[in-house]
């Protein structure tokens, strides 16, 4: 049961575990509360615009019963002149763990979790780009973090032989995090727009000639043959042995994933992300188009992609094949693929193309359409492009063909 007596030095000592209590007979609300284990604290207890408030003064290891209550009055004055102390000391232990927040404490205990729940897929990715982007960054406080300290960044990192694109998509990383900081009062501001980044020319845009194009599906034919050629030779010298064969390949139309989904990039001009992440339910192939869902789609837009007769066959032959399977590009243990780097460059190579990535095929998609004479937004629509800014780099794509349009009124 609490007592009410004058709290003293002989009080405080008295004070037992069951007692719980002991409230001060001077100072309204000055009390002191002892725990199961026998450890005392001083509290003042108030009401505030009719709401309750503990307010805990210290230890009394810390404080004497008579510093205790000289702080008791104190607060008890400060509360009648219409200052909520409890509110206040929040207030100031905010301002101080903000002081004290850290990037890299931010990013992992705040912007990460926040990252997973906006989108999981991506979220580690992103990450852990800031993180090693920014490693030197992460002991400094987050409000320290001056627009210098990133130019200087920026600066080592062009002397680094960083590419400016590479520059620009980690800086933008770490903005958006600290833009969040301010949306959650974690600091005030930031001045990184005075941030200047090199800007990389994005005009020249890689796509396939018309013989590279050929040396490409050559190669995956090549493939084809080649792999087709290894698994009946592996189950020859199996059967040799009275040992379980491989799968043939005889009745199957393609090997594997791999010249469907260059076929598919190359009609469709989804990006890599876009097709790994592709599903069955996604095709309609009774109205032959294909939906790049919103959580797939780089602008986070939903579209819907026509499916021309090349790309509609080759998906409708693929998918005798794959029956069960959820994703459209799966392995061979029906999981969907997530990598295509080793297979993809050995065809490249052996069709002696250089200087081609797999991205290219999105280029080289747009690059046919406007040589087709397909206008730009149209192009932009197939892409997912926000605006139509990023289509305009495929605008010099087709000289010729520009000056056969100038031609018509010559």
């Amino acid at each position: 049961m609490p007592i009410t007596k004058k709290i003293t030095t002989a009080t405080i000592k008295s004070l037992k575990v069951e007692d719980k209590r002991l409230n001060d007979t001077e100072v309204s609300g000055f009390h002191a509360r002892i725990s199961p284990k026998g450890h005392i604290n001083y509290y003042l207890f108030y009401r505030f615009n009719g709401k309750q408030h503990n307010y805990l003064i210290g230890s009394a290891n810390v404080l004497t019963p008579a510093q205790a209550r000289d702080q008791a009055k104190e607060l008890s004055g400060r509360v009648v002149s219409g200052v909520n102390v409890q509110e206040e000391k929040q207030v100031a232990k905010k301002e101080e763990e903000r002081k004290n927040l850290t990037l890299g404490s931010y990013l992992k205990n705040t912007y990460l979790p926040y990252l997973v729940a906006l989108n999981p897929k991506t979220a580690n990715k992103a990450y852990r780009n800031i993180t090693s982007a920014f490693s030197l960054f992460l002991d400094m406080n987050l409000d320290s973090i001056s627009s210098w300290d990133l130019q200087q960044w920026v600066t080592e990192r062009r002397k680094q032989g960083v590419s400016p694109a590479t520059i620009t998509y980690s800086f933008n990383r770490l903005k958006a995090a600290m833009n969040r900081a301010i949306e959650w009062e974690l600091i005030e501001k930031h001045n990184f727009k005075s941030i200047k980044l090199v800007r990389e020319d994005n005009t020249r845009i890689r796509y396939l000639t018309a013989v590279e194009e050929e040396a490409l599906f050559k190669s995956l034919k090549a493939r084809d043959k080649e792999v087709r050629s290894q698994r009946a030779s592996a189950n020859q010298f199996r059967k040799e042995r009275n040992l379980m064969q491989f799968p043939t390949f005889d009745d199957v139309h393609y090997v594997d994933y791999l010249e469907p989904l260059v076929i598919t990039a190359i009609n469709t001009g989804l990006r890599r992300g876009e097709l790994l992440s592709l599903r069955w339910r996604e095709i309609s192939f009774d109205k032959g188009y294909l939906t790049v869902t919103a959580q797939n789609a780089k602008s986070k837009m939903i579209r819907n992609v026509p499916l021309n007769n090349t790309v509609f066959e080759v998906l409708k032959t693929w998918r005798t094949q794959n029956l069960d399977s959820e994703f459209v590009f799966v392995g061979a243990g029906e999981e969907a693929i997530t990598d295509v780097k080793k297979p993809w460059m050995r065809v490249l190579s052996n069709a002696k193309i250089e200087n081609f990535r797999f991205h290219d095929l999105r280029h080289h998609f747009a690059s046919k359409l406007v040589m087709a004479g397909v206008d730009l937004n149209t192009v932009r629509e197939l892409l997912g492009h926000a605006d139509l800014k990023m289509t305009l780099r495929y605008a010099h794509l087709a000289p010729e063909h520009k000056a056969a349009a100038v031609n018509l009124i010559g």
